[in-house]
């Protein structure tokens, strides 16, 4: 038995069951070579004295460090305003913590991030690690590759480097309320967008203005809001500015649209009467803003939690079928009405 006040060992249970330390983890590790009377008065030892192996000690007698990688290159200050993370992460835990296996979250700078991850992989400290925001000319899928690490590109297969992705196609919602806005008679339809060098950045814009040229509009301005409440205020203030103005905008995120209805309604302007807006994300708050925010309902719980499937498949077997999730779609609420004059 453990000595009084001290935590139980390996080593005690091994003294309790009458087996050597080895035995022991062969029995909490289902590993062949112990008979079924064996393994079962090792377990009851352990239970006798409370202890229970470590996740740690668990994943290293297996080669594993029973942890999947995140590294972003976002500001600190921006990971915890959009809710997209916060999302993403619960449903990749759903899927660690069934497991009992633990995230690795770097935020590091951009100068240091390839450097983050060829510590990750220097030192072992997880077994794999999932790609996200990526980026026209991403060097990280070379990376990744070189240093021989499992990885799943978390978007667009197309520009995956022959890793495994895990993509949720967003262009239909962004098809969806540029043909919903000009049925309500808009015709002067803006975009906010994300930053220029993110590749679902890119393609929501490319969305948008397809949409434009095959409903037979003009392209209207775009301005760059950078997924942020700061950078989606400043934008809308500079549209409001235009002569003439946009009817309608479609933004990049929900708290860039979020904050352009706020602008938008501290200048003066009614929303939807002067101006339409349309988010992306179907956030919690999208619900609850004033009017309800027209936005597109993307699964990112289910998508981080495939995510984390698929990686555990990589790290398994070595590789793992591409995956593309059902699209997002539009959910119309109150921030969408006719164009004024209609």
């Amino acid at each position: 038995m453990a000595a009084a006040g001290k935590r139980p060992t390996i080593a005690d249970v091994a003294r309790l069951a009458g087996v050597s330390p080895s035995a022991v983890s062969f029995a909490f590790n289902n590993r062949p070579g112990l008979s079924d009377e064996t393994r079962a008065r090792i377990l009851s030892a352990a239970e006798r004295v409370g202890w229970q192996p470590s996740r740690t000690a668990r994943a290293l007698s297996r080669g594993r460090a029973g942890a999947l990688g995140l590294v972003l290159t976002r500001e600190p200050e921006l990971i915890g305003a959009d809710p997209f993370f916060s999302t993403f992460i619960a449903g990749v835990e759903s899927v660690l913590t069934a497991r009992g296996h633990g995230l690795m979250l770097n935020v590091a700078a951009p100068a240091q991030e390839a450097a983050t991850y060829r510590r990750l992989a220097a030192d072992r400290r997880v077994d794999g690690v999932l790609i996200t925001d990526l980026r026209v000319g991403d060097p990280r899928p070379a990376l990744v590759t070189a240093l021989r690490m499992p990885a799943v590109v978390v978007g667009d297969r197309e520009f995956c480097g022959g890793l495994c992705s895990v993509d949720l196609d967003d262009r239909p919602a962004f098809a969806e309320a540029v043909d919903h806005l000009a049925r309500l008679g808009h015709r002067r339809i803006a975009h906010v967008a994300g930053p220029a060098e993110f590749r679902h950045a890119q393609r929501r814009r490319e969305a948008w203005a397809a949409a434009l040229t095959a409903a037979g509009l003009p392209q209207g301005p775009v301005l760059t809001g950078g997924f942020s409440a700061e950078g989606g205020a400043r934008a809308t203030r500079e549209l409001l500015a235009l002569t003439p103005r946009p009817t309608a905008v479609v933004y990049a995120n929900d708290l860039s649209a979020i904050a352009g209805i706020a602008v938008a309604q501290e200048a003066g302007f009614a929303v939807p009467g002067d101006l339409s807006v349309v988010g992306y994300d179907d956030t919690p708050l999208a619900a609850y803003t004033h009017p309800r925010l027209t936005t597109a309902r993307a699964d990112i719980h289910r998508w981080g939690a495939v995510a984390a499937q698929t990686l555990h498949t990589v790290i398994e077997r070595g590789t793992a079928p591409h995956v593309a999730l059902d699209p997002s779609t539009l959910t119309l609420r109150e921030s969408t009405g006719p164009a004024p004059g209609r």
